[in-house]
């Protein structure tokens, strides 16, 4: 347990913290992968790039330091983390790593400041810490194996299908190499994947949502071809998909996780709004819905540039046609092939305020997932449309940082 004193000392070290946090983050994993260059195969070196991981550890470090006294009340956020961190196979010796190296950065970063009584309480509450999150993800890999099909760590699987949806986006369908059965997933949730780049002599994994409901059968991801992507990492797994996986070929999977799920036990209306490939996760959402004995209105609303690469258009008006309670409201920023109208289509980025009143029913759940601009936006827009934040769910569709 931490004394009085050392929770003091840590709690000194939030200034810092706010000012300095990414340059010890920073300082931290460049330590880290010149001591254990076997963990660059498991961080994803794309975020490391960009910066969103060095910005990320120094948020959940700081976040950590301000609630010293009662770190409980980051559970839900722990959760969120652990969630990532089993899809990414993380272990309790990883954290004895990472631990080693974080002290080790503080010191050397702070310098004179580093005292050891400093260093000592910083060594406690990163045992603290540790051991809350090796008991969220004890909890979770623990589920994992408990249902049929389950597993943890990764595991096989051979594209079966591979699909071009659009232009931009192609779906893989995987299954078990090993013959067994296909755990269930809940709809929303994603899988790591794992491939060999030969020309980073590296593994790397990236999560992609299911978009395809439960079925006991396959999963299905469906990916975006990144054509802005920064050379050296980002949009590289994407890319390589695209590019050089084939039918009858083999990825590692970790088990299905995450945390933006459809709520089953909510009988309300849903409205799912998403921004391109933002789709996916909502995809596996309304697919289920569609299949339950539920008739509550549904509405889906989504925008992307143009029909060019629009993914599962045809399957959403095949679905649209079939279930009378299932209605579509589309948005395209560019209309090219048609001068600038088509029918049913509004044109330009999402504007919840251009449907119809009903869509908008304060008594629906809402799921919103796409870029982190896209999501701001319409969260304001609907609660300014009256839409309590309790009733909206949502989640960011991009490069996604781990805390730890």
């Amino acid at each position: 347990m931490m004394t009085t004193e050392e929770k003091e000392l840590v709690k000194a070290t939030v200034p810092v913290l706010k000012t300095n946090g990414v340059q010890l983050t920073t300082h931290f994993y460049q330590r880290m992968f010149r001591y254990n260059p076997e963990l660059k195969h498991t961080f994803n070196q794309g975020n490391q790039q960009n910066g969103r991981q060095q910005m990320a550890l120094a948020m959940a470090v700081l976040a950590y330091a301000e609630h010293i006294d009662d770190p409980s009340v980051l559970l839900p956020v722990l959760n969120h983390i652990g969630h990532k961190h089993v899809s990414l196979s993380i272990r309790p010796e990883h954290y004895a790593i990472v631990g080693r190296h974080l002290l080790a950065s503080i010191g050397e970063v702070l310098g004179e400041a580093a005292t050891p009584e400093l260093i000592q309480a910083w060594a406690k509450a990163y045992q603290q810490l540790s051991k809350l999150m090796s008991g969220v993800e004890a909890d979770l890999y623990e589920q994992n194996v408990a249902q049929e099909g389950g597993w943890t760590g990764w595991r096989p699987f051979r594209v079966e299908i591979k699909q071009a949806e659009s232009s931009e986006i192609t779906s893989f369908y995987l299954i078990p190499v090993d013959g067994g059965p296909v755990a269930p997933h809940q709809p929303g949730q994603f899988l790591s994947v794992r491939v060999f780049l030969p020309q980073l002599q590296l593994l790397q994994p990236r999560q992609y949502s299911i978009s395809s409901a439960p079925n006991q059968r396959y999963y299905r991801i469906s990916v975006k071809r990144e054509t802005n992507a920064i050379p050296s990492f980002n949009g590289m797994i994407s890319n390589y998909l695209h590019d050089h996986i084939q039918e009858g070929d083999t990825l590692d999977l970790s088990a299905p996780a995450g945390e933006f799920t459809l709520e089953l036990s909510d009988s309300r209306p849903s409205v799912f709004i998403s921004g391109g490939v933002g789709q996916t996760p909502l995809l596996s959402m309304l697919e289920h819905l569609l299949d339950s004995p539920s008739k509550q209105p549904i509405h889906w609303i989504h925008g992307c540039r143009h029909a060019g690469v629009h993914a599962f258009k045809d399957v959403l008006a095949e679905w649209e046609a079939a279930y009378p309670h299932l209605h579509t409201h589309l948005f395209y920023s560019q209309l090219p092939d048609l001068g600038g109208s088509q029918a049913g289509v509004q044109t330009g980025i999402v504007d919840i305020s251009q449907l119809p009143a009903s869509v908008l029913d304060p008594e629906a759940i809402y799921y919103v997932c796409g870029p982190s601009g896209f999501i701001t936006k319409q969260f304001e827009d609907l609660q300014a449309a009256g839409i309590p934040a309790s009733s909206i769910r949502f989640e960011e569709f991009g490069p996604q940082s781990l805390a730890l």
